[in-house]
């Protein structure tokens, strides 16, 4: 149960504090001259300060757990102050835990201020964020490292937390712009020809980011080798997240090459309905494989490499 358990929190995990950095690095860098109109049309203010309280919620629930687990304790009513105490001080996990809890209290207060210094608070989330998502890779894999291997491991583990993160704050972006409106409907839609135009040059980059991280983890955790890929369950979720994630690039392709440019002459002859439902089909079935990945992900976690079928 408690396998499950610690499943569950560290996917929780990867999606809210994937969102918490993604949405508003999102606006920042496509909708930093129009402020005001992004703030009607994504609407997030209230959507931020829930992610970072769930966030915090879900990092004390990850640190119990692992109190757990390093002591030995066969029930949560066993676990005492003392063992949280060692746990913080004595171990780069424990400490990991910490600073992400001590990051998200933070980016809690700076959102407080958005509607005084709008800018401020978001470039500060989003650097707290960048911390507090930057500690779940001492839960992976690297943490066993050594040596330069162990700081070549994490660097590349927080590029590929950081780049999927800016990929799905993306899509959240994207699922907020096509919300039904009765607000001003011709704004929201240039907002979201005018984000998903910006987000081509940057999704190029998350998905090179993603690639190069993803083999160079693929060759600290497996080593050079495709032997025995199909016949461990770790290889087999690892199967599946390639295919899912060929599949997202798929869906990226078609809305950079096709859909976009479709909403853009749409909107020009002011009929963008057809072209907003096939955005819409399309991003629904792209944010469904991202969620399935960061399942597969926070399932990996938990695995040895070398376990078999």
């Amino acid at each position: 149960m408690t396998d499950w358990l610690n499943v569950g929190v560290r996917f929780a995990l990867y999606v809210d504090l994937m969102l918490l950095f993604g949405l508003p690095l999102f606006a920042l860098y496509n909708f930093r001259h129009e402020q005001r109109l992004a703030k009607e049309a994504l609407r997030f203010d209230s959507l931020m300060v829930g992610l970072a309280s769930l966030g915090l919620l879900l990092s004390v629930c990850s640190m119990v757990l692992l109190a757990k687990s390093m002591s030995g304790a066969s029930h949560f009513i066993e676990l005492k102050q003392h063992i949280f105490g060692m746990m913080i001080t004595g171990t780069d996990a424990g400490l990991a835990c910490a600073v992400r809890i001590g990051a998200l209290f933070l980016s809690i207060l700076c959102l407080a201020l958005m509607r005084r210094w709008r800018l401020a608070s978001l470039g500060l989330t989003v650097g707290l964020s960048a911390i507090a998502l930057a500690t779940l890779a001492w839960s992976g894999h690297g943490a066993m490292d050594e040596g330069t291997r162990r700081y070549v491991h994490f660097t590349a583990d927080i590029l590929h937390l950081l780049a999927a993160a800016g990929w799905i704050g993306a899509l959240a972006a994207f699922a907020l712009l096509l919300r039904p409106s009765k607000r001003d409907s011709y704004n929201q839609m240039r907002l979201l020809s005018h984000g998903l135009s910006g987000f081509a040059v940057i999704g190029t980059i998350i998905v090179i980011i993603l690639a190069i991280t993803g083999i160079v983890n693929y060759l600290l955790i497996v080593g050079p080798t495709l032997a025995g890929i199909v016949s461990s369950f770790y290889g087999v979720l690892l199967l599946i997240k390639l295919g899912l994630f060929a599949a997202m690039l798929g869906l990226a392709a078609a809305n950079r090459f096709h859909l976009s440019p479709l909403l853009e002459r749409a909107i020009a002859h002011g009929d963008h309905g057809s072209a907003v439902a096939s955005l819409r089909k399309s991003l629904i079935f792209e944010a469904s494989a991202a969620v399935l990945i960061l399942a597969v992900v926070a399932w990996l976690g938990t695995l040895s490499p070398s376990g078999s079928m």
